[in-house]
């Protein structure tokens, strides 16, 4: 009998134990920003910015994450007739790389300071893990839509020539291109593309979301892949899908956005906090509702055995 009524005293306090241990880390996931260490980690995610604590900490996301996105223009044709500059310096048509074979298009701008490096990144990761090959399979066009960024070619060639070394198949450069443009070239193709950005005063950077599309040989826009971690297997299905002309469906958009808020309005900040949050609270209730399913099913068996 002590021997079950022991059994039964550890049930029970491993199960206030897990209750205790879910409202520490609860308490953890909800605690107030205030409280929170606001400092500045050497990240290259980040450009160099100092954070105020007593600064102004609103909640919710800047006015500029509210007017930017990337809109699925499934089936759209990007304009063929935009003319932007290669990395060479050369004025290019976008639609002389078109007709061959597949494209893969990436929105960036080379001076970001976040995620348009993890972009870029996460492609070439994805594309190293298939077999397919850029310049015989699929195209490569980085497009930066920073059009301060047209005079500065030195800046594609430098991208060109690292992700060339990152992607490490030797052979493969003229299926890489990085592209710049005027601010007029570069409103035909985002419009088109369905990508929208907005540059922000106050942190001068832009605020966009990270994703890349892939279109048929025509140029037509086949589908949309999101964030910047992208599944070999998706893409190099979307790549043979898009070689036969065919238009996917629309993926699910969970957008991330690159945009390098003032630390000091703590506004973007808080707003992913609160996705974290929601996040792990999700997980603690499941951690509590299978212990407490746990704790009374031991307990069941416990009172059946006495019985």
């Amino acid at each position: 009998m002590k021997g079950r009524r022991g059994e039964k005293t550890k049930g029970l306090c491993g199960a206030i134990g897990l209750v205790v241990f879910t409202f520490s880390l609860f308490h953890a996931f909800t605690l107030p920003a205030s409280a929170q260490k606001n400092e500045h980690y050497n990240s290259p995610l980040y450009s160099p910015r100092k954070y105020d604590p007593a600064a102004d900490t609103s909640v919710g996301l800047p006015e500029a994450l509210k007017k930017i996105g990337i809109e699925q223009k499934l089936g759209e044709t990007l304009p063929a007739d935009a003319v932007l500059r290669d990395e060479n310096g050369k004025d290019v048509t976008l639609g002389s790389y078109f007709g061959k074979r597949p494209v893969i298009v990436a929105f960036v701008y080379y001076e970001c300071p976040m995620l348009c490096n993890q972009v870029l990144n996460g492609l070439t990761g994805s594309l190293k893990g298939i077999s397919l090959e850029a310049g015989k399979d699929f195209d490569v066009v980085a497009i930066s839509f920073d059009a301060r960024e047209h005079e500065k070619s030195d800046l594609a060639k430098n991208k060109k020539a690292g992700y060339m070394e990152r992607y490490g198949r030797p052979g493969t450069e003229n299926g890489w291109h990085f592209l710049t443009g005027t601010q007029e070239e570069l409103d035909k193709v985002t419009n088109a593309a369905g990508f929208s950005y907005k540059w922000d005063e106050k942190s001068e950077q832009f605020a966009h979301a990270g994703g890349i599309m892939i279109t048929t040989p025509e140029g037509k826009l086949s589908r949309y892949l999101f964030g910047i971690d992208y599944s070999p297997k998706d893409v190099k299905f979307g790549v043979m899908e898009s070689s036969n002309n065919k238009v996917g469906s629309a993926a699910e958009q969970l957008l991330l956005y690159c945009y390098h808020y003032d630390p000091s309005t703590g506004k973007y900040g808080l707003a992913v906090l609160r996705i974290m949050r929601i996040g792990g609270i999700a997980t603690l209730a499941a951690m509590g509702l299978m212990g407490f399913v746990f704790w009374r099913r031991n307990k069941r068996k416990l009172v059946n055995s006495e019985q």
